[in-house]
């Protein structure tokens, strides 16, 4: 008779016990509270002793019990136990009044290991924090969640099953925080106009609290949610006790103003030219029956504050996606969303205005947008397209089908002189068990590009089933695109494929405390052409471990097989990865890669050909004082012909320093680097060399009323040659500056 080593059992007993039993917590009804009306704001004083310093838990527990509302205490953790009671006593306290939910948290632990820093709004990942998440229509589907840390910095979005945390909503609300001598205490202040719920005199809503303790890799709520069910929102609590609170009115408008004086390179004519800005507009936000949003906005505020994260970007098959950091895009951009990427608003470069609606009816959750787009026509006449605006239309619908299912429709919409781009898309998800569901999207596409008379369409579908679980997770996607497929609004990576993928992924969780799980994830994937030619072919083996301090271990193998430029190629690689938190004032990450690569821009005349490949990353942050943080990201990608002769590089660094002064209150400088350089008889590319440096300013009250001083400067290796009419020319260093800015801006938002 066979035996196995006891893991392998463990493991596979694991398995078929999460496949066919969910635990006792997950099939009793929901806990239900009832949250008290108080005349007045809970006070922190009641978690202070008489000489203003905290006390400890115990008496600040008793003397908040007579103001601070109803009672919870019975967190257990998701992460790394299941079910297990938190490992730090934690109690908050639940209540309300005419404007505001007000939850206060008293959390037991040792200061000096309590994880916690004065940071800018919504840069607390690496810090302890406690969360409210709130399912105000009872859907099951979709909730608000409001994080801070110890010391009141928050973070707030909204968590729909089935997509990633959408954290660009962003939300005016009230958080205070602060140590005692056996922990800390934390205050949050969520005014009703800041939510969207049913027009009802009573509610009824979801709502779970949560606490993360990061130097332990713990999650902790109550109620408890368990892995072992598919989906978090399902296995909230019942919150009940709200009457009357919906405002009288619920009006925002937020004007804004910013002046800006720049000197950049005009390449067309090889010289420096010197321009100034100077905008105002306005942006209005009324909210309709509690649950509806109508934003308006006239010559809206489209500038981007935040720079871009540093990415590889030579060599790439596909396009690269970068993030939407504008405020008026990123506001309930999960209304838009679909399985495939077909609302991507970075292509909506210059807009002059808009209106958007989005909320929720009954069942029914809806989006829509219109807003021109005025960058088509910045080109000079005689072109055609001078002075042009592009008009750009989404409408979103989704109604609920119960047991956490949905089925909804997009259309978009972008039409230019007489040409357009359309595209209409039905998607559904359907939960199918406890810790199984599956989603698909139909699409079709029809485009008629400028000058022509005829328009060309194409179709696509998709299927995905997954499954997460404690101890093994699934998913497997099949995607289909026809070649005449085109959705210039949306982020799609290729068409005219037909494409399959799977991914197994099992988790060892041993009864230690230093190694918190570790396992095996397989990942294949399929590309065929619709005549059935294999285009691409994936195999991934990777093995990870996870300690705490948040450190993880990954150590990876890709086979791949690639038909480019119709040739066949065989690439691979084989990566390391380390990550690790385990100090409070330390974070490292680092990457090392390895193998064979394509290059997909080989020199004119030169068909591609495989390589040696590496690729190098390190993320590096320290965090010397509470309000001082620096990061330093460096990049390495590059090719070499298997007899070493160098065919390109690609270096990135940079160098980010933020000093928080106050939560409202930074001061933040950034030093890029970049070069691009490589053998021009084997490679498409040029010797660029470029080099920035930002300064920022920034004084942040709330989402809606901020001030913001700047400065940008950016040089590159380039030189202006004498002659008539100059031209430029590449040169050894970047020292000549292509784009230098000063620029100052004000919002302010207003709510009545």
């Amino acid at each position: 008779m066979t035996s196995y080593p006891r893991p392998v059992v463990r493991l596979a007993t694991q398995i078929v016990v999460s496949l066919v039993a969910a635990p006792a917590d997950a099939q009793t009804p929901p806990a239900v509270i009832t949250v008290p009306r108080l005349t007045r704001a809970p006070a922190l004083e009641y978690l202070e002793g008489q000489d203003g310093h905290a006390t400890d838990s115990s008496l600040a527990a008793e003397r908040a019990a007579a103001g601070l509302g109803v009672v919870v205490s019975d967190f257990r953790q998701r992460e790394p136990g299941d079910g297990t009671p938190v490992s730090q006593a934690t109690t908050a306290y639940l209540s309300y009044d005419d404007a505001n939910l007000y939850v206060v948290f008293v959390c037991r632990d040792d200061p000096a290991k309590v994880r916690a820093r004065v940071a800018r709004r919504e840069e607390i990942a690496a810090d302890d924090q406690v969360v409210l998440y709130l399912d105000t229509f009872r859907d099951r589907e979709r909730a608000y969640f409001f994080r801070a840390n110890p010391l009141g910095v928050q973070l707030d979005g909204i968590l729909t099953e089935g997509q990633d945390d959408d954290v660009s909503w962003d939300a005016v609300w009230q958080s205070d925080g602060r140590f005692t001598p056996d922990g800390y205490v934390v205050r949050m202040t969520i005014p009703f106009r800041s939510l969207r719920f049913p027009r009802a005199p009573v509610q009824t809503w979801g709502v779970a609290l949560g606490r993360v303790i990061r130097r332990g890799n713990e999650e902790a709520y109550w109620p408890f949610i368990t892995k072992r069910v598919k989906g978090r929102v399902a296995q909230f609590a019942e919150m009940q006790g709200l009457e009357s609170i919906s405002p009288p009115r619920n009006v925002q408008v937020n004007p804004y103003g910013t002046l800006a004086r720049a000197r950049v390179l005009d390449k067309d004519v090889a010289a420096l030219v010197t321009e100034g800005d100077q905008r105002a507009g306005l942006d209005a936000k009324l909210v309709l029956r509690d649950a509806l949003t109508l934003d308006g906005t006239v010559n809206p505020d489209f500038s981007q504050v935040e720079t871009d994260d540093p990415q590889v970007t030579i060599n790439q098959r596909f396009k690269v996606f970068f993030p939407e950091k504008r405020p008026f895009f990123i506001e309930n951009a999960g209304y838009f969303q679909t399985p495939v990427n077909l609302v991507y608003s970075r292509y909506i470069v210059d807009p002059g205005a808009g209106v958007r609606l989005t909320g929720k009816a009954g069942r029914w959750s809806l989006g829509a947008i219109a807003i021109n787009d005025r960058e088509p026509g910045l080109v000079a006449a005689p072109d055609p397209l001078a002075g042009s605006r592009a008009n750009v239309g989404a409408f979103r619908v989704q109604h609920e089908l119960g047991d956490e299912s949905t089925i909804g429709a997009l259309v978009t919409d972008r039409e230019l002189e007489g040409s357009y781009a359309r595209v209409a898309s039905l998607d559904t998800r359907l939960k199918l068990g406890r810790t199984w569901a599956a989603t698909a999207q139909l699409m079709r596409s029809d485009v008629r590009e400028l000058g022509s008379a005829r328009g060309s369409g194409g179709s696509g579908a998709l299927l995905d089933v997954g499954r997460d679980g404690r101890y093994f997770d699934y998913s497997g996607t099949f995607l289909a695109l026809d070649p005449g497929f085109n959705a210039p609004l949306g982020f799609v990576e290729r068409t005219g494929i037909r494409q399959m993928e799977h991914k197994w992924q099992f988790k060892f969780r041993p009864r230690g405390k230093a190694v918190l799980n570790y396992g095996p994830e397989v990942k294949v994937a399929y590309v065929w052409a619709p005549d059935g030619r294999q285009l691409d072919r994936e195999f991934k083996a990777q093995f990870q471990v996870e300690l705490v301090g948040q450190t993880q271990l990954q150590v990876k193998r890709t086979e791949l097989f690639e038909r480019f430029d119709n040739a066949p190629f065989r690439p691979y690689k084989t990566e390391a990865e380390f990550s690790t938190e385990w100090l409070k004032w330390l974070a490292l990450a680092a990457t090392y890669g390895w193998g064979g690569d394509v290059n997909h821009d080989p020199a004119s005349g030169l068909a591609p050909f495989l390589g040696r490949a590496t690729e190098a990353e390190l993320q590096l942050t320290v965090r010397p004082t509470p309000g001082l943080r620096v990061d330093q990201a460096a990049i390495e990608s590059r090719l070499d012909t298997w007899s070493g002769a160098r065919v390109f590089t690609e270096r990135q660094f940079r160098t980010k320093v933020n000093y928080q002064f106050s939560r409202f209150l930074s001061l933040r400088a950034i030093v890029d680097y970049k070069a691009e350089f490589g053998d021009t008889t084997l490679a498409k590319i040029e010797d660029k060399r470029k080099w920035g440096a930002d300064l920022l300013l920034t004084y942040l009250v709330n989402p809606g009323t901020a001030f913001y001083v700047g400065y940008t400067d950016r040089y590159e290796n380039l030189a202006i040659g004498p002659g008539s009419p100059p031209s430029l020319f590449r040169s050894r260093s970047p020292d000549l500056s292509v784009g230098r800015q000063v620029f100052v801006k004000l919002s302010y938002l207003w709510r009545f």
